[in-house]
C-alpha cells in the first residue's frame, strides 16, 4: 500500500503544472483507480486540503496518504509528490542557464497555458457544482447565486482591477447575503 501511494504520487508529481488545482483532476482518477476513498471523502479530503497552508496538492496527497494508511501513507504520498518537483528543480538549475533562450524552449512553456487552463476551469467547475448534489438538469437559485458572485469576482478583477483581498471580502459578504 504505502510503495503504491508513493509511485501514484510521484507519477503525478511529475507531471504537476499550473499548480495543485491544475492536478485535481488527475489526483481523483487516481484515487478512484484505486478506490482509495469514496467520492464524497474524496470531496471533503479537497475542501479540507484547500483551507490548511501550503500547495493543494501537497495537502491532498498528504490526507488521501492519512486516509488510507495513517501516517506511514501520509509521509509516503508526500514524499512521492514533492519528490518529483525537488529532483526537476536540482536539474532544471543545472541547465536552464543554457536553455533559457532558445526559442522552441520559450514556445513550449507558452503550449502548456492553455492546458493548465483548462484543467483549472473543469477543477472548479467540478467542485463548485458538487457541493449543491446530484446534477440536475434545473437550475436552483443556489447554483445561480454561486455563479453570479464567481462572474461579480471576476469583473472586479479584471474589469476594475480591485485587490484580491478586497473581492475576497465582497464575495465573502455576497455569500452572507444570498446563502443565509
Amino acid at each position: 500500500m504505502l510503495l503504491s501511494l508513493f509511485i501514484t504520487f510521484f507519477k503525478i508529481g511529475m507531471i504537476s503544472f499550473g499548480g495543485g488545482y491544475a492536478m485535481m483532476p488527475v489526483i481523483q482518477h487516481e484515487v478512484e483507480r484505486h478506490q482509495w476513498l469514496t467520492s464524497d471523502d474524496f470531496n471533503n479530503v479537497i475542501s479540507l486540503a484547500g483551507t490548511g497552508p501550503g500547495p493543494i496538492a501537497t495537502n491532498s496527497a498528504t490526507l488521501i496518504g492519512f486516509h488510507t494508511a495513517g501516517v506511514p501513507g501520509a509521509i509516503a504520498a508526500t514524499l512521492g509528490m514533492v519528490l518529483p518537483s525537488l529532483i526537476l528543480i536540482i536539474l532544471l538549475a543545472a541547465f536552464l542557464y543554457k536553455w533559457h533562450t532558445n526559442k522552441w524552449f520559450k514556445s513550449s512553456f507558452y503550449g502548456l497555458k492553455p492546458v493548465v487552463t483548462g484543467f483549472i476551469i473543469f477543477a472548479a467547475i467540478h467542485f463548485g457544482w458538487s457541493g449543491f448534489g446530484p446534477v440536475k438538469y434545473q437550475i436552483s437559485w443556489d447554483q445561480i447565486a454561486t455563479v453570479l458572485i464567481a462572474v461579480g469576482a471576476f469583473l472586479a478583477i479584471i474589469k476594475y482591477k480591485l485587490h484580491p483581498f478586497m473581492v475576497i471580502v465582497f464575495a465573502g459578504v455576497m455569500g452572507i447575503v444570498f446563502f443565509q
